[in-house]
């Protein structure tokens, strides 16, 4: 080989071996997962918040909201690249809200309803009825006929070309406050209406056999899973209890009935679907007499048997947090490590962590 030929080589295969490095570090956040040990820390998420929400498109992990102490919304929009383990920030929410429900459909992501903070007065969670529609591809929102009906910590999921949005908790009817305070009574629904994005509108569906918020939504296999939540209170502190009740909807019979129970009854979680089979549930609050508690627990529900499994917990415990599957793997994204009340207004955080489901579930 000539001398010019060497050089040249050289400065290819130094800038190859070079950019391989570079790359080492996003690519790789420790030891690849084993079937001993199937978790794995991906990149940290950039603004370590509670009450985070997600939803996919893409092959991306979008993450949405966020809430300050004093229960002012951030208004967060992060994207996810599992490819390149990175992190990408976007335009803010149009709206400043809180315990939005979020959905994907046909790669773009649908927001309904959440809480926003009053006009005037004392801080408190108003429940709104907006909708929107987000186009990952240019960053941009666009405002969609409201629900029918106002609320927050519903939970959304789409089956058969339609969106559904499922419980919540709003204001008592007949009844004039400042949103809804866990100091005052006010209203857990089971509340269930479905939109159609081809004429923007909205039709009222049969309610959920039992009114709760904070739950799982999820579609497998052309049905409509609700799971877990909390009853009594849109609050996890004094007046509420967590249910690990399921239920599952068949659009075409307007139908729901109850599937096997949850093995841990939790609310505010985490979850994702897996091969149009499983659902995965991870973290969540609970409170009682002895404890205020965020769970580190990660169970998944196979639809086709009704049967649950447990899967290795999570290394941090949360509740609060984002959560998706894309691909074989399941992120779980920041989220708060306390339960609500428990005095520490900073202890959210930035850990992105991601589960090998393949090596659980085959």
């Amino acid at each position: 080989m000539s001398p010019h030929r060497l050089t040249r080589y050289a400065i290819v295969r130094y800038a190859i071996v070079g950019a391989a490095l570079m790359a080492i570090p996003a690519l790789a956040q420790g030891p690849a997962p084993t079937p001993a040990n199937p978790w794995f820390m991906a990149a940290p998420f950039p603004e370590a918040s509670e009450e985070v929400l997600a939803a996919t498109a893409n092959n991306k992990l979008y993450v949405f909201a966020g809430l300050a102490p004093g229960w002012k919304p951030k208004s967060l929009v992060f994207d996810y690249d599992p490819a390149s383990n990175q992190w990408g920030k976007k335009k803010p929410m149009k709206l400043a809200s809180h315990h939005v429900a979020f959905a994907s459909l046909n790669n773009k992501i649908y927001a309904f309803g959440g809480f926003v903070l009053p006009q005037s007065g004392p801080a408190a969670w108003s429940p709104v009825s907006n909708a929107w529609e987000y186009d990952p591809a240019t960053d941009e929102w666009k405002e969609l006929a409201p629900m029918p009906t106002p609320r927050g910590a519903a939970t959304a999921a789409a089956v058969g070309g339609k969106l559904y949005v499922t419980g919540g908790a709003n204001s008592l009817q007949g009844v004039s406050e400042n949103g809804i305070h866990p100091t005052r009574p006010h209203n857990v629904m089971g509340t269930v209406e479905e939109y159609d994005p081809a004429t923007n509108s909205w039709r009222t569906r049969r309610s959920l056999l039992l009114p709760r918020n904070h739950h799982v939504t999820a579609a497998a296999g052309g049905k409509l899973y609700v799971i877990g939540g909390r009853v009594g209170s849109a609050f996890i502190s004094g007046t509420s209890n967590n249910v690990d009740l399921v239920e599952m909807y068949d659009p075409a019979a307007d139908l729901w009935t109850a599937r096997a129970r949850m093995p841990t009854a939790r609310s505010a979680m985490g979850w994702g679907v897996y091969k149009d089979q499983y659902i995965i549930t991870a973290g969540g609050e609970g409170q009682d007499q002895r404890y205020l508690a965020a769970f580190k627990s990660v169970e998944a529900f196979d639809t086709t048997v009704n049967r649950w499994l447990v899967l290795p917990s999570m290394t941090r415990q949360r509740h609060g947090l984002a959560a998706g599957v894309i691909g074989d793997r399941f992120y779980a994204v920041s989220g708060d490590a306390q339960s609500a009340g428990s005095g520490l207004e900073h202890s959210a955080v930035n850990v992105n962590e991601a589960l090998q489901l393949d090596l659980l579930i085959k």
